[in-house]
């Protein structure tokens, strides 16, 4: 016992040790993250907005109701939340650097998921951002496209309509749960046609260790309610009225899904040829109902191709990376427009054999999955 004693007592000093400095860390970050009361000035006095600091910007302006795009849920590596901040932003950040041009710096364009608000600020949002909603909406039906990526239904509960663009995206809101403590928000391209204003169709592909993917596919079932903001993105079709080629692999068939029912439903026929990846046939889907639309509109055709081995199912279609099967078909570039929705790496190799095609920049639109 005489042994043990100092033992045990020392254990017990080095375990209250380690609680007091526990809460004194928490009493520090509680300090440092809370900064008072700050007044953020939106549009130059339209709205100013009492907030307590040390958040983002992006999450402080979420909190307050406006709603600011952001494709990677503010892990700073997407950009789409830059907003011109004149001032109380502080210096920039070395996070911001590499996702800002230099007229945009000179411009005060800033990353918003990356700067805190420490003091008062003033920010500008443009008036489209500003008309961005929060929705509430029921999970109508789930159902498995392939073995990784899902398609959901959400009839709108409140409000009971949204009007949108075939192309756009939303902000889908997954709720904390395990390890996650905080909602965060993901987005998504709206599949469906703009004319079914009565909910939204989404593409989801499961993401290993995807917070809300992970959600969606162990958690979430027919009949929950969800929440979604939006509509954001200016991936659309242009005005012009020349020939388009599409191109996507897998969850990136959502907007080209909504583009080509919107052109059947509107009579808008403009010559398109789609081309769409995929490693096996098992990945394709919506394959049917492509080759339909492809039987019945004339402007109208579509090109699977698998890069994967060989199957013994006999595959005659195209094979190869989707970049190969497009650079066999397309031959010149002509007033051809070209619209790529994908990983920044697809994206990337796509539109590298499209300008040696002689495509330039001006004709090319991305909707980059980050």
């Amino acid at each position: 016992m005489s042994v043990l004693l100092p033992i045990l007592l020392s254990s017990a000093a080095a375990c209250g040790l380690t609680v007091i400095l526990a809460a004194a860390l928490l009493v520090v970050e509680k300090l440092l993250v809370n900064r008072g009361t700050c007044v953020v000035d939106v549009n130059d006095g339209e709205r100013k907005l009492e907030v307590t600091g040390g958040r983002s910007v992006l999450t402080t302006l979420t909190d307050e109701g406006i709603f600011i795009p952001s494709a990677c849920g503010g892990r700073g590596t997407c950009s789409y939340c830059k907003l011109e901040m004149t001032a109380g932003a502080g210096p920039l950040s070395p996070t911001e650097m590499p996702l800002l041009t230099a007229e945009e710096i000179e411009r005060g364009l800033r990353i918003s998921c990356q700067v805190k608000v420490r003091n008062d600020l003033a920010v500008t949002i443009p008036a489209e951002l500003l008309s961005v909603r929060e929705y509430r909406g029921v999970v109508e039906r789930i159902r498995d496209l392939t073995g990784d990526i899902k398609e959901l239904r959400i009839r709108l509960v409140e409000p009971e309509a949204i009007d949108f663009t075939a192309g756009q995206y939303i902000q889908l809101r997954a709720p904390a749960y395990g390890d996650n403590p905080d909602p965060v928000y993901r987005a998504y391209s709206i599949s469906s046609p703009p004319s079914a204003r009565d909910g939204i169709e989404l593409i989801v592909r499961l993401v290993p260790g995807g917070i809300c993917t992970t959600w969606i596919f162990t958690m979430l079932t027919e009949g929950d309610e969800v929440v979604f903001n939006g509509p954001y993105g200016e991936f659309r079709l242009s005005e012009a009225g020349g020939p388009m080629i599409w191109i996507a692999g897998g969850s990136g068939m959502a907007p080209f899904w909504s583009m080509v029912r919107h052109m059947k439903q509107t009579g808008h026929a403009r010559p398109c040829t789609y081309f769409f990846g995929a490693v096996r046939e098992r990945d394709l889907f919506f394959t049917d109902e492509l080759k339909a639309l492809a039987r019945e509109l004339p402007w109208f055709s579509y090109v699977p191709a698998l890069s994967g081995p060989a199957e013994s199912n006999g595959w005659t279609g195209e094979t190869g990376l989707i970049t190969e099967v497009v650079d066999r078909h397309v031959r010149e570039a002509g007033d051809l427009e070209a619209y790529l929705c994908g990983s920044p790496g697809m994206i990337a190799a796509a539109a590298a054999v499209l300008h040696a095609k002689g495509i330039g920049e001006q004709r090319m639109y991305y909707d980059k999955f980050e």
